[in-house]
């Protein structure tokens, strides 16, 4: 079998990459490096310097002929969406487009594309299902929804299948202290540069935090035929503060670690957590990382310990 992973020089694309190659697939990653290391690139993986916004994604998808396309390249920097929402469009919108067209031309059986718990907004929800109103308060969160939609009436019309993932906030190993949910990678290299923990707003704000390693699993299971034509949830179902996240952080690295607090940033969401039972029934998976084992797995990473 043959994968096609655009972002896979990323963090969880990376991830994704090394789980394909175990697993005895033949893995291409399709990345432009903009954000992505060549470093995480697995050995045996075969890169693609090229944008998902370029004409020649098709030429390159037809010399592979991949069974699965798995799309995580994206702009996930929920500031940049405000601060240029043409440029976040460009990207998550037109590099879609040119992604699926490339895995329709090619033949490809199907296509997991990356999506966000952004494309709900500020939903005053307890645990939101993937029945609920999707009201983006980003362009962010916008431009990931309307991809979502794009790869259903790709299907309609043209029979290509799919299965949307909507994340929670992955965090994890090599994550970026940038984009979205990157809060654990921020207090991480904070750390390890000596600095103070900065928090945005009172802290309060809860998120659901899934380790990358329980991502990959439901991306894997999507690849091998699970959820088609479906949107899931990939997530715990378990909200968790910032400021629960802090302490956690200092029981690792100390009580005394010290914390800044700064203005609330536009855009951002107060509270989101998201209902998995759908993933849980239809891709056979379940989440097995909670996030104090997660935290201190990312912990030794970044430490190098």
């Amino acid at each position: 079998m043959k994968a096609v992973v655009t972002g896979g020089a990323g963090f969880i694309g990376s991830h994704l990459a090394e789980a394909l190659l175990a697993e005895g697939w033949e893995v291409h990653v399709a990345d432009n490096l903009t954000t992505g290391r060549k470093a995480y690139i697995p050995q045996n993986a075969v890169l693609h310097a090229v944008d998902i916004t370029e004409a020649g994604l098709s030429e390159i998808f037809g010399g592979i002929r991949p069974d699965v396309v798995y799309h995580l390249a994206a702009q996930a920097d929920v500031k940049r969406s405000i601060d240029d929402p043409a440029y976040d469009a460009g990207i998550n919108i037109v590099g879609t487009l040119r992604v699926l067209e490339a895995a329709r031309d090619c033949g490809a059986v199907k296509v997991v594309i990356a999506s966000t718990s952004a494309v709900y907004g500020n939903l005053e929800r307890d645990l939101l299902t993937e029945t609920d109103l999707a009201e983006p308060v980003s362009f962010y969160g916008l431009s990931k929804l309307a991809a979502e939609r794009y790869c259903k009436v790709y299907r309609d019309l043209f029979g290509l299948d799919y299965t949307v993932l909507r994340f929670a906030n992955v965090y994890g190993p090599k994550q970026t202290a940038k984009g979205e949910g990157g809060v654990a990678a921020v207090f991480m290299e904070q750390l390890a540069k000596g600095l103070p923990l900065t928090v945005h707003g009172d802290g309060e704000q809860t998120r659901d935090f899934i380790y990358v390693g329980d991502v990959v699993e439901a991306l894997m299971a999507a690849g091998r035929g699970a959820g088609t034509g479906a949107t899931l949830h990939v997530s715990t179902g378990e909200r968790t503060s910032v400021n629960e996240l802090v302490a956690l952080v200092r029981e690792l690295h100390g009580p005394s670690t010290a914390v800044v607090h700064k203005p609330a940033r536009t855009g951002d969401i107060r509270h989101s957590c998201l209902d998995n039972a759908r993933a849980r029934e239809q891709l056979g998976w379940a989440p097995v990382t909670g996030v104090r084992e997660g935290i201190a797995r990312t912990y030794g990473y970044f430490m190098g310990i």
